[in-house]
């Protein structure tokens, strides 16, 4: 993350500014390991712990905390490689609030009624690159940024299928200028959501290291399970996985390159002038007219392979530069799956990835949990196990016992747990 930033400050154009003195850089954030992991049973200090592959601590959530689902969690700081564990995680539950547009739309959510609210639940590792700044910047905010994304476009969310205008309003659909609107689903506005609220938490993270005169970045790997389906979002080189009893589904990709409407859109982005002011980079689900000014109406832009909603300006009006349909994002139906009680999805970071593959990993993950059913922790025992996994003792399973020297975190979610009330930390 914070790539925009690094091009906004980077790319050429004018003159270099002049070198400032070297001064005492200070932390936008304080250090911490994410809060689930208060009384986890080690110490403070967990960046001045003996880091040898041998003796480096792995760390779970205390006995009795309860993560979102009965989720498991754990992670162990890298050999020396940095001072501190540049990794973080974050998870916990979504209250996702519904509001009214119109007249009273800057008034308060309406909050009144329980069927005003959808909850979801939300799992995010981050991976500090140049230090642990970024990673904790966005542990702290891009919850706060999904949800606001996710309170935008939540109307559209409930729809059977999410309105062109989200009032419900439907303008001259037989109208020969219109052709026929693109097929958008409720998922659609989801991934939305997500893709706007990376751009978002991005724009802080370049604030916030700007201001405190530091650089640096994450990877995000986030899962959200909202309305019986599980999201998964990734931004550098984390990996999810699914692991069943007869299937293991990759669930990310790693450096995915961008489709041609999105590379056309952020041409259209960095250089408006190609646009020669006839043109909209926003792509639409129609063309619009002049009865849809000030309508709020689906749209895209060049961050997003999803969908979210916009007030309808005059420049809006142009002819769009986007025709067709966009590649659409695999989603996890888990309603659809027949969820058995051992399955699983495994987060982690690239340190796991750099030693095991995913079929080492589901096999780690059917051996253990058959003969640990009755441990109410035995997930967070998994994520630890599969960590010792990486730390060089030859189980078979890796090639002659590698050894990862990165910081690793893992979750590991069981997706039979999941309509169970639990709450995260």
């Amino acid at each position: 993350m914070s790539a925009g930033w690094f091009r906004r400050r980077f790319l050429p154009g004018g003159p270099l500014p002049a070198p400032r003195p070297p001064r005492p850089r200070s932390s936008p954030v304080p250090y911490r390991r994410p809060r689930f992991l208060r009384g986890s049973g080690s110490g403070p200090g967990t960046a001045d712990a003996p880091r040898r592959p041998d003796v480096r601590p792995v760390r779970s959530p205390a006995r009795g905390r309860s993560l979102p689902w009965n989720a498991g969690y754990a992670e162990i700081i890298n050999a020396e490689k940095s001072e501190f564990n540049e990794d973080q995680a974050a998870c916990g539950q979504l209250c996702i609030r519904r509001c009214e547009f119109g007249a009273e739309e800057d008034q308060e959510w309406l909050t009144s009624c329980p069927e005003e609210f959808l909850t979801g639940h939300y799992w995010a590792l981050f991976d500090g690159h140049g230090g642990p700044a970024a990673a904790i910047l966005a542990a702290n905010t891009l919850h706060s940024c999904l949800r606001r994304q996710l309170e935008a476009v939540v109307e559209g969310m409930v729809a059977t299928q999410p309105p062109m205008h989200l009032s419900g309003h439907s303008i001259c659909p037989s109208d020969p200028q219109f052709v026929e609107e693109k097929g958008i689903r409720a998922e659609d506005l989801v991934i939305g959501a997500l893709e706007s609220a990376f751009q978002e938490c991005d724009e802080v993270i370049g604030r916030e290291l700007e201001a405190s005169g530091q650089v640096g970045g994450c990877t995000a790997l986030v899962a959200v399970s909202l309305q019986g389906k599980l999201y998964v979002a990734n931004a550098g080189d984390s990996r999810a996985i699914l692991v069943r009893k007869d299937e293991v589904r990759p669930l990310s990709s790693e450096f995915t390159p961008e489709t041609e409407r999105q590379r056309i859109q952020q041409l259209a982005f960095v250089y408006p002038e190609l646009l020669a002011g006839e043109f909209t980079r926003l792509e639409f689900p129609r063309r619009l007219k002049g009865d849809d000014l000030g309508q709020k109406v689906l749209f895209r832009d060049h961050h997003m392979r999803g969908w979210s909603y916009k007030c309808v300006e005059k420049s809006d009006l142009k002819y769009p530069l986007i025709h067709g349909q966009g590649r659409q994002v695999t989603v996890l139906d888990v309603d659809q799956l027949e969820v058995q009680e051992e399955d699983v999805v495994v987060m982690a970071t690239d340190g796991l990835w750099d030693v095991l593959s995913n079929e080492q990993v589901a096999r780690l993950v059917r051996s253990f949990l058959p003969g640990n059913r009755e441990d109410p922790h035995r997930f967070s025992e998994l994520a630890q196990m599969l960590i010792h996994s990486t730390q060089g003792k030859d189980d078979g399973l890796t090639e002659e016992g590698q050894v990862s020297y990165d910081d690793i975190s893992v979750f590991v979610i069981p997706l039979h747990s999941q309509g169970q009330r639990s709450s995260g930390h």
